[in-house]
């Protein structure tokens, strides 16, 4: 059975980043990892595994596949390794609505480890990893599907390696907590025990904290006061900040990139300095309450520019200005603090290629890619991976996904229209449910640690459920939420199933 044609994938890919293991050394390496063997070295229990034409780099794949339901596993055992950690990873594709589908690591000495293979909705191979602690020498590398009537999966290009996969990053954008709170919003475990959000968030394996900033907002909310309160709390429980500047005084985003009020009669050289100004009065500020950022993100979503018309795409030499004006106040700050552009639509190599092309061309310094990644709007995971591997290897920077969300619904908790209401839209074998919500969250997260120079994931605005008073339009008190079907928490406030997914 073959479920899509062979498809040639021009890059050649860098090894995955790994955290250095304690002298772990594989004395045997996996046999007939592209099963150009046959199943050679491989067992299989279950009766729905085969080789078969069409592989990802040489001329065969093993699939999993059976016209009725079914439960496969094909497996290898290594030996003669030294304690430490180590990382199986695999080249992918699945239809999805398996059971479970997973590549994992078990008899390792500890608990199994193991990692779902993503939906390949346009036949893209993606690439995954998984890590285990391995003592007592022997560690077993094992593909499993539970899974229904013409489910399938492919696999090739295994490796095993000493290392970890991990990515430092998994965050979360919860700028709109503040006003929540201050409008009632209360927060619950998944037991439903009343807690603070950012103690749930925390517990369940979130380790940074997104904060976008507006110049002079309507409602007070995320301008530089806020921003301060905001950054103590996050500190104070040991997390990271990120600072993501908007250089206006509502949303900047593809489609709006408006300048302040009060910046709406200025030259292009005020522009510059009130750019430099700005950023710097914000991050000094943080630091001097000890709560310097982590990472500052010089314009979000920036696409089209900053400070339109004068800063637009169309006029590099003026972006670019406005651009090196921001890193050179967060530089002047703490060279600590990594310097992020942020770019929406991370599944889109080509226009993601031709913005950075353009940046990097006009000398502006930067550490880190940051790309937004709504899969409904956006594309797929293999899509997504692509950019990642494209960018972290073309321009020698680490990438992040700044933005990801998901729906655990589509039905609409108030009288505001939800930002994403298409069910057509919906990815294949991620429906609208919290289960969905969750395996979509999990799978970001994978795609991205098995890229090369991955920092992390953030969600956007896991805490922005439906709230009376807290709504899009800060000129606006009684908008509402479009946000209501994408948060983290249900409309009690409850922590939903997808915020597991950050210990994974």
């Amino acid at each position: 059975m073959s479920a899509f044609p062979t498809l040639l994938t021009a890059a050649v890919l860098a090894a995955a980043a790994l955290a250095p293991p304690p002298q772990a050394v594989a004395a045997s390496t996996l046999a007939n990892p592209g099963f150009e063997s046959g199943a050679s070295g491989w067992t299989s229990t279950g009766g729905a595994s085969f080789t078969e034409a069409g592989g990802r780099s040489g001329s065969t794949r093993l699939t999993h596949w059976s016209s009725s339901a079914y439960r496969v596993e094909t497996r290898q055992t290594l030996t003669g390794l030294t304690s430490g950690w180590y990382t199986a990873r695999a080249w992918v594709r699945s239809s999805g609505w398996q059971n479970t589908a997973h590549l994992a690591l078990r008899d390792c000495g500890g608990a199994e480890q193991r990692v779902a293979l993503p939906v390949s909705a346009d036949g893209l191979w993606t690439r995954v990893a998984v890590s285990a602690q391995v003592s007592g020498g022997r560690c077993t590398v094992a593909l499993v599907s539970d899974a229904k009537a013409g489910n399938w999966i492919n696999v090739d290009d295994l490796e095993f390696v000493g290392g970890r996969a991990a990515v430092p990053v998994r965050g979360g954008d919860t700028s709109t907590l503040p006003k929540s709170e201050a409008n009632g919003g209360v927060y619950r475990t998944a037991s439903g025990q009343a807690q603070d959000a950012l103690q749930v968030l925390g517990t369940n394996g979130m380790n940074l904290v997104r904060l976008k900033v507006w110049v002079n907002p309507a409602d007070g909310y995320n301008d530089k006061a806020r921003v301060l309160a905001m950054a103590k709390r996050v500190k104070d429980r040991g997390m990271q900040l990120m600072i993501d500047f908007h250089y206006s005084d509502a949303w900047a985003d593809p489609g709006r990139q408006r300048k302040p009020a009060a910046w709406a009669g200025y030259s292009f050289a005020q522009l510059t300095k009130a750019v430099h100004d700005h950023t710097y009065d914000v991050l000094n500020a943080l630091k001097a309450q000890g709560t310097t950022a982590d990472y500052t993100q010089v314009g979000n979503e920036i696409n089209p520019g900053m400070l339109l018309p004068d800063g637009s795409s169309d006029n590099w030499a003026n972006l670019s200005a406005l651009l090196k004006s921001g890193v050179a106040a967060v530089r002047a700050v703490s060279s600590s603090t990594k310097v992020m552009l942020h770019l929406a639509n991370g599944a889109d190599q080509g226009t993601v290629r031709w913005w950075f092309d353009n940046a990097v061309s006009r000398g502006v310094p930067f550490d880190v890619v940051g790309l937004s990644y709504y899969g409904y709007w956006h594309g797929t995971l293999g899509a997504l991976q692509r950019t990642l591997f494209d960018v972290s290897a073309r321009y020698g920077k680490d990438v992040m996904v700044v933005e990801t969300a998901y729906p655990f619904t589509m039905a609409d908790a108030d009288s505001e229209p939800n930002a994403f209401s298409d069910s057509s839209k919906l990815l294949p074998g991620y429906p609208a449910t919290s289960e969905g919500q969750l395996a979509h969250f999990r799978d970001v997260i994978s795609v991205v640690q098995a890229v090369p120079r991955a920092l992390g994931v953030v969600y956007w605005e896991p805490t922005w459920y439906a709230v009376p008073g807290n709504g899009w339009d800060p000129y606006d008190p009684d908008s509402g939420d479009g946000w209501d079907n994408q948060a983290l928490f249900d409309w009690s406030g409850r922590a939903l199933p997808a915020i597991t997914a950050f210990n994974r």
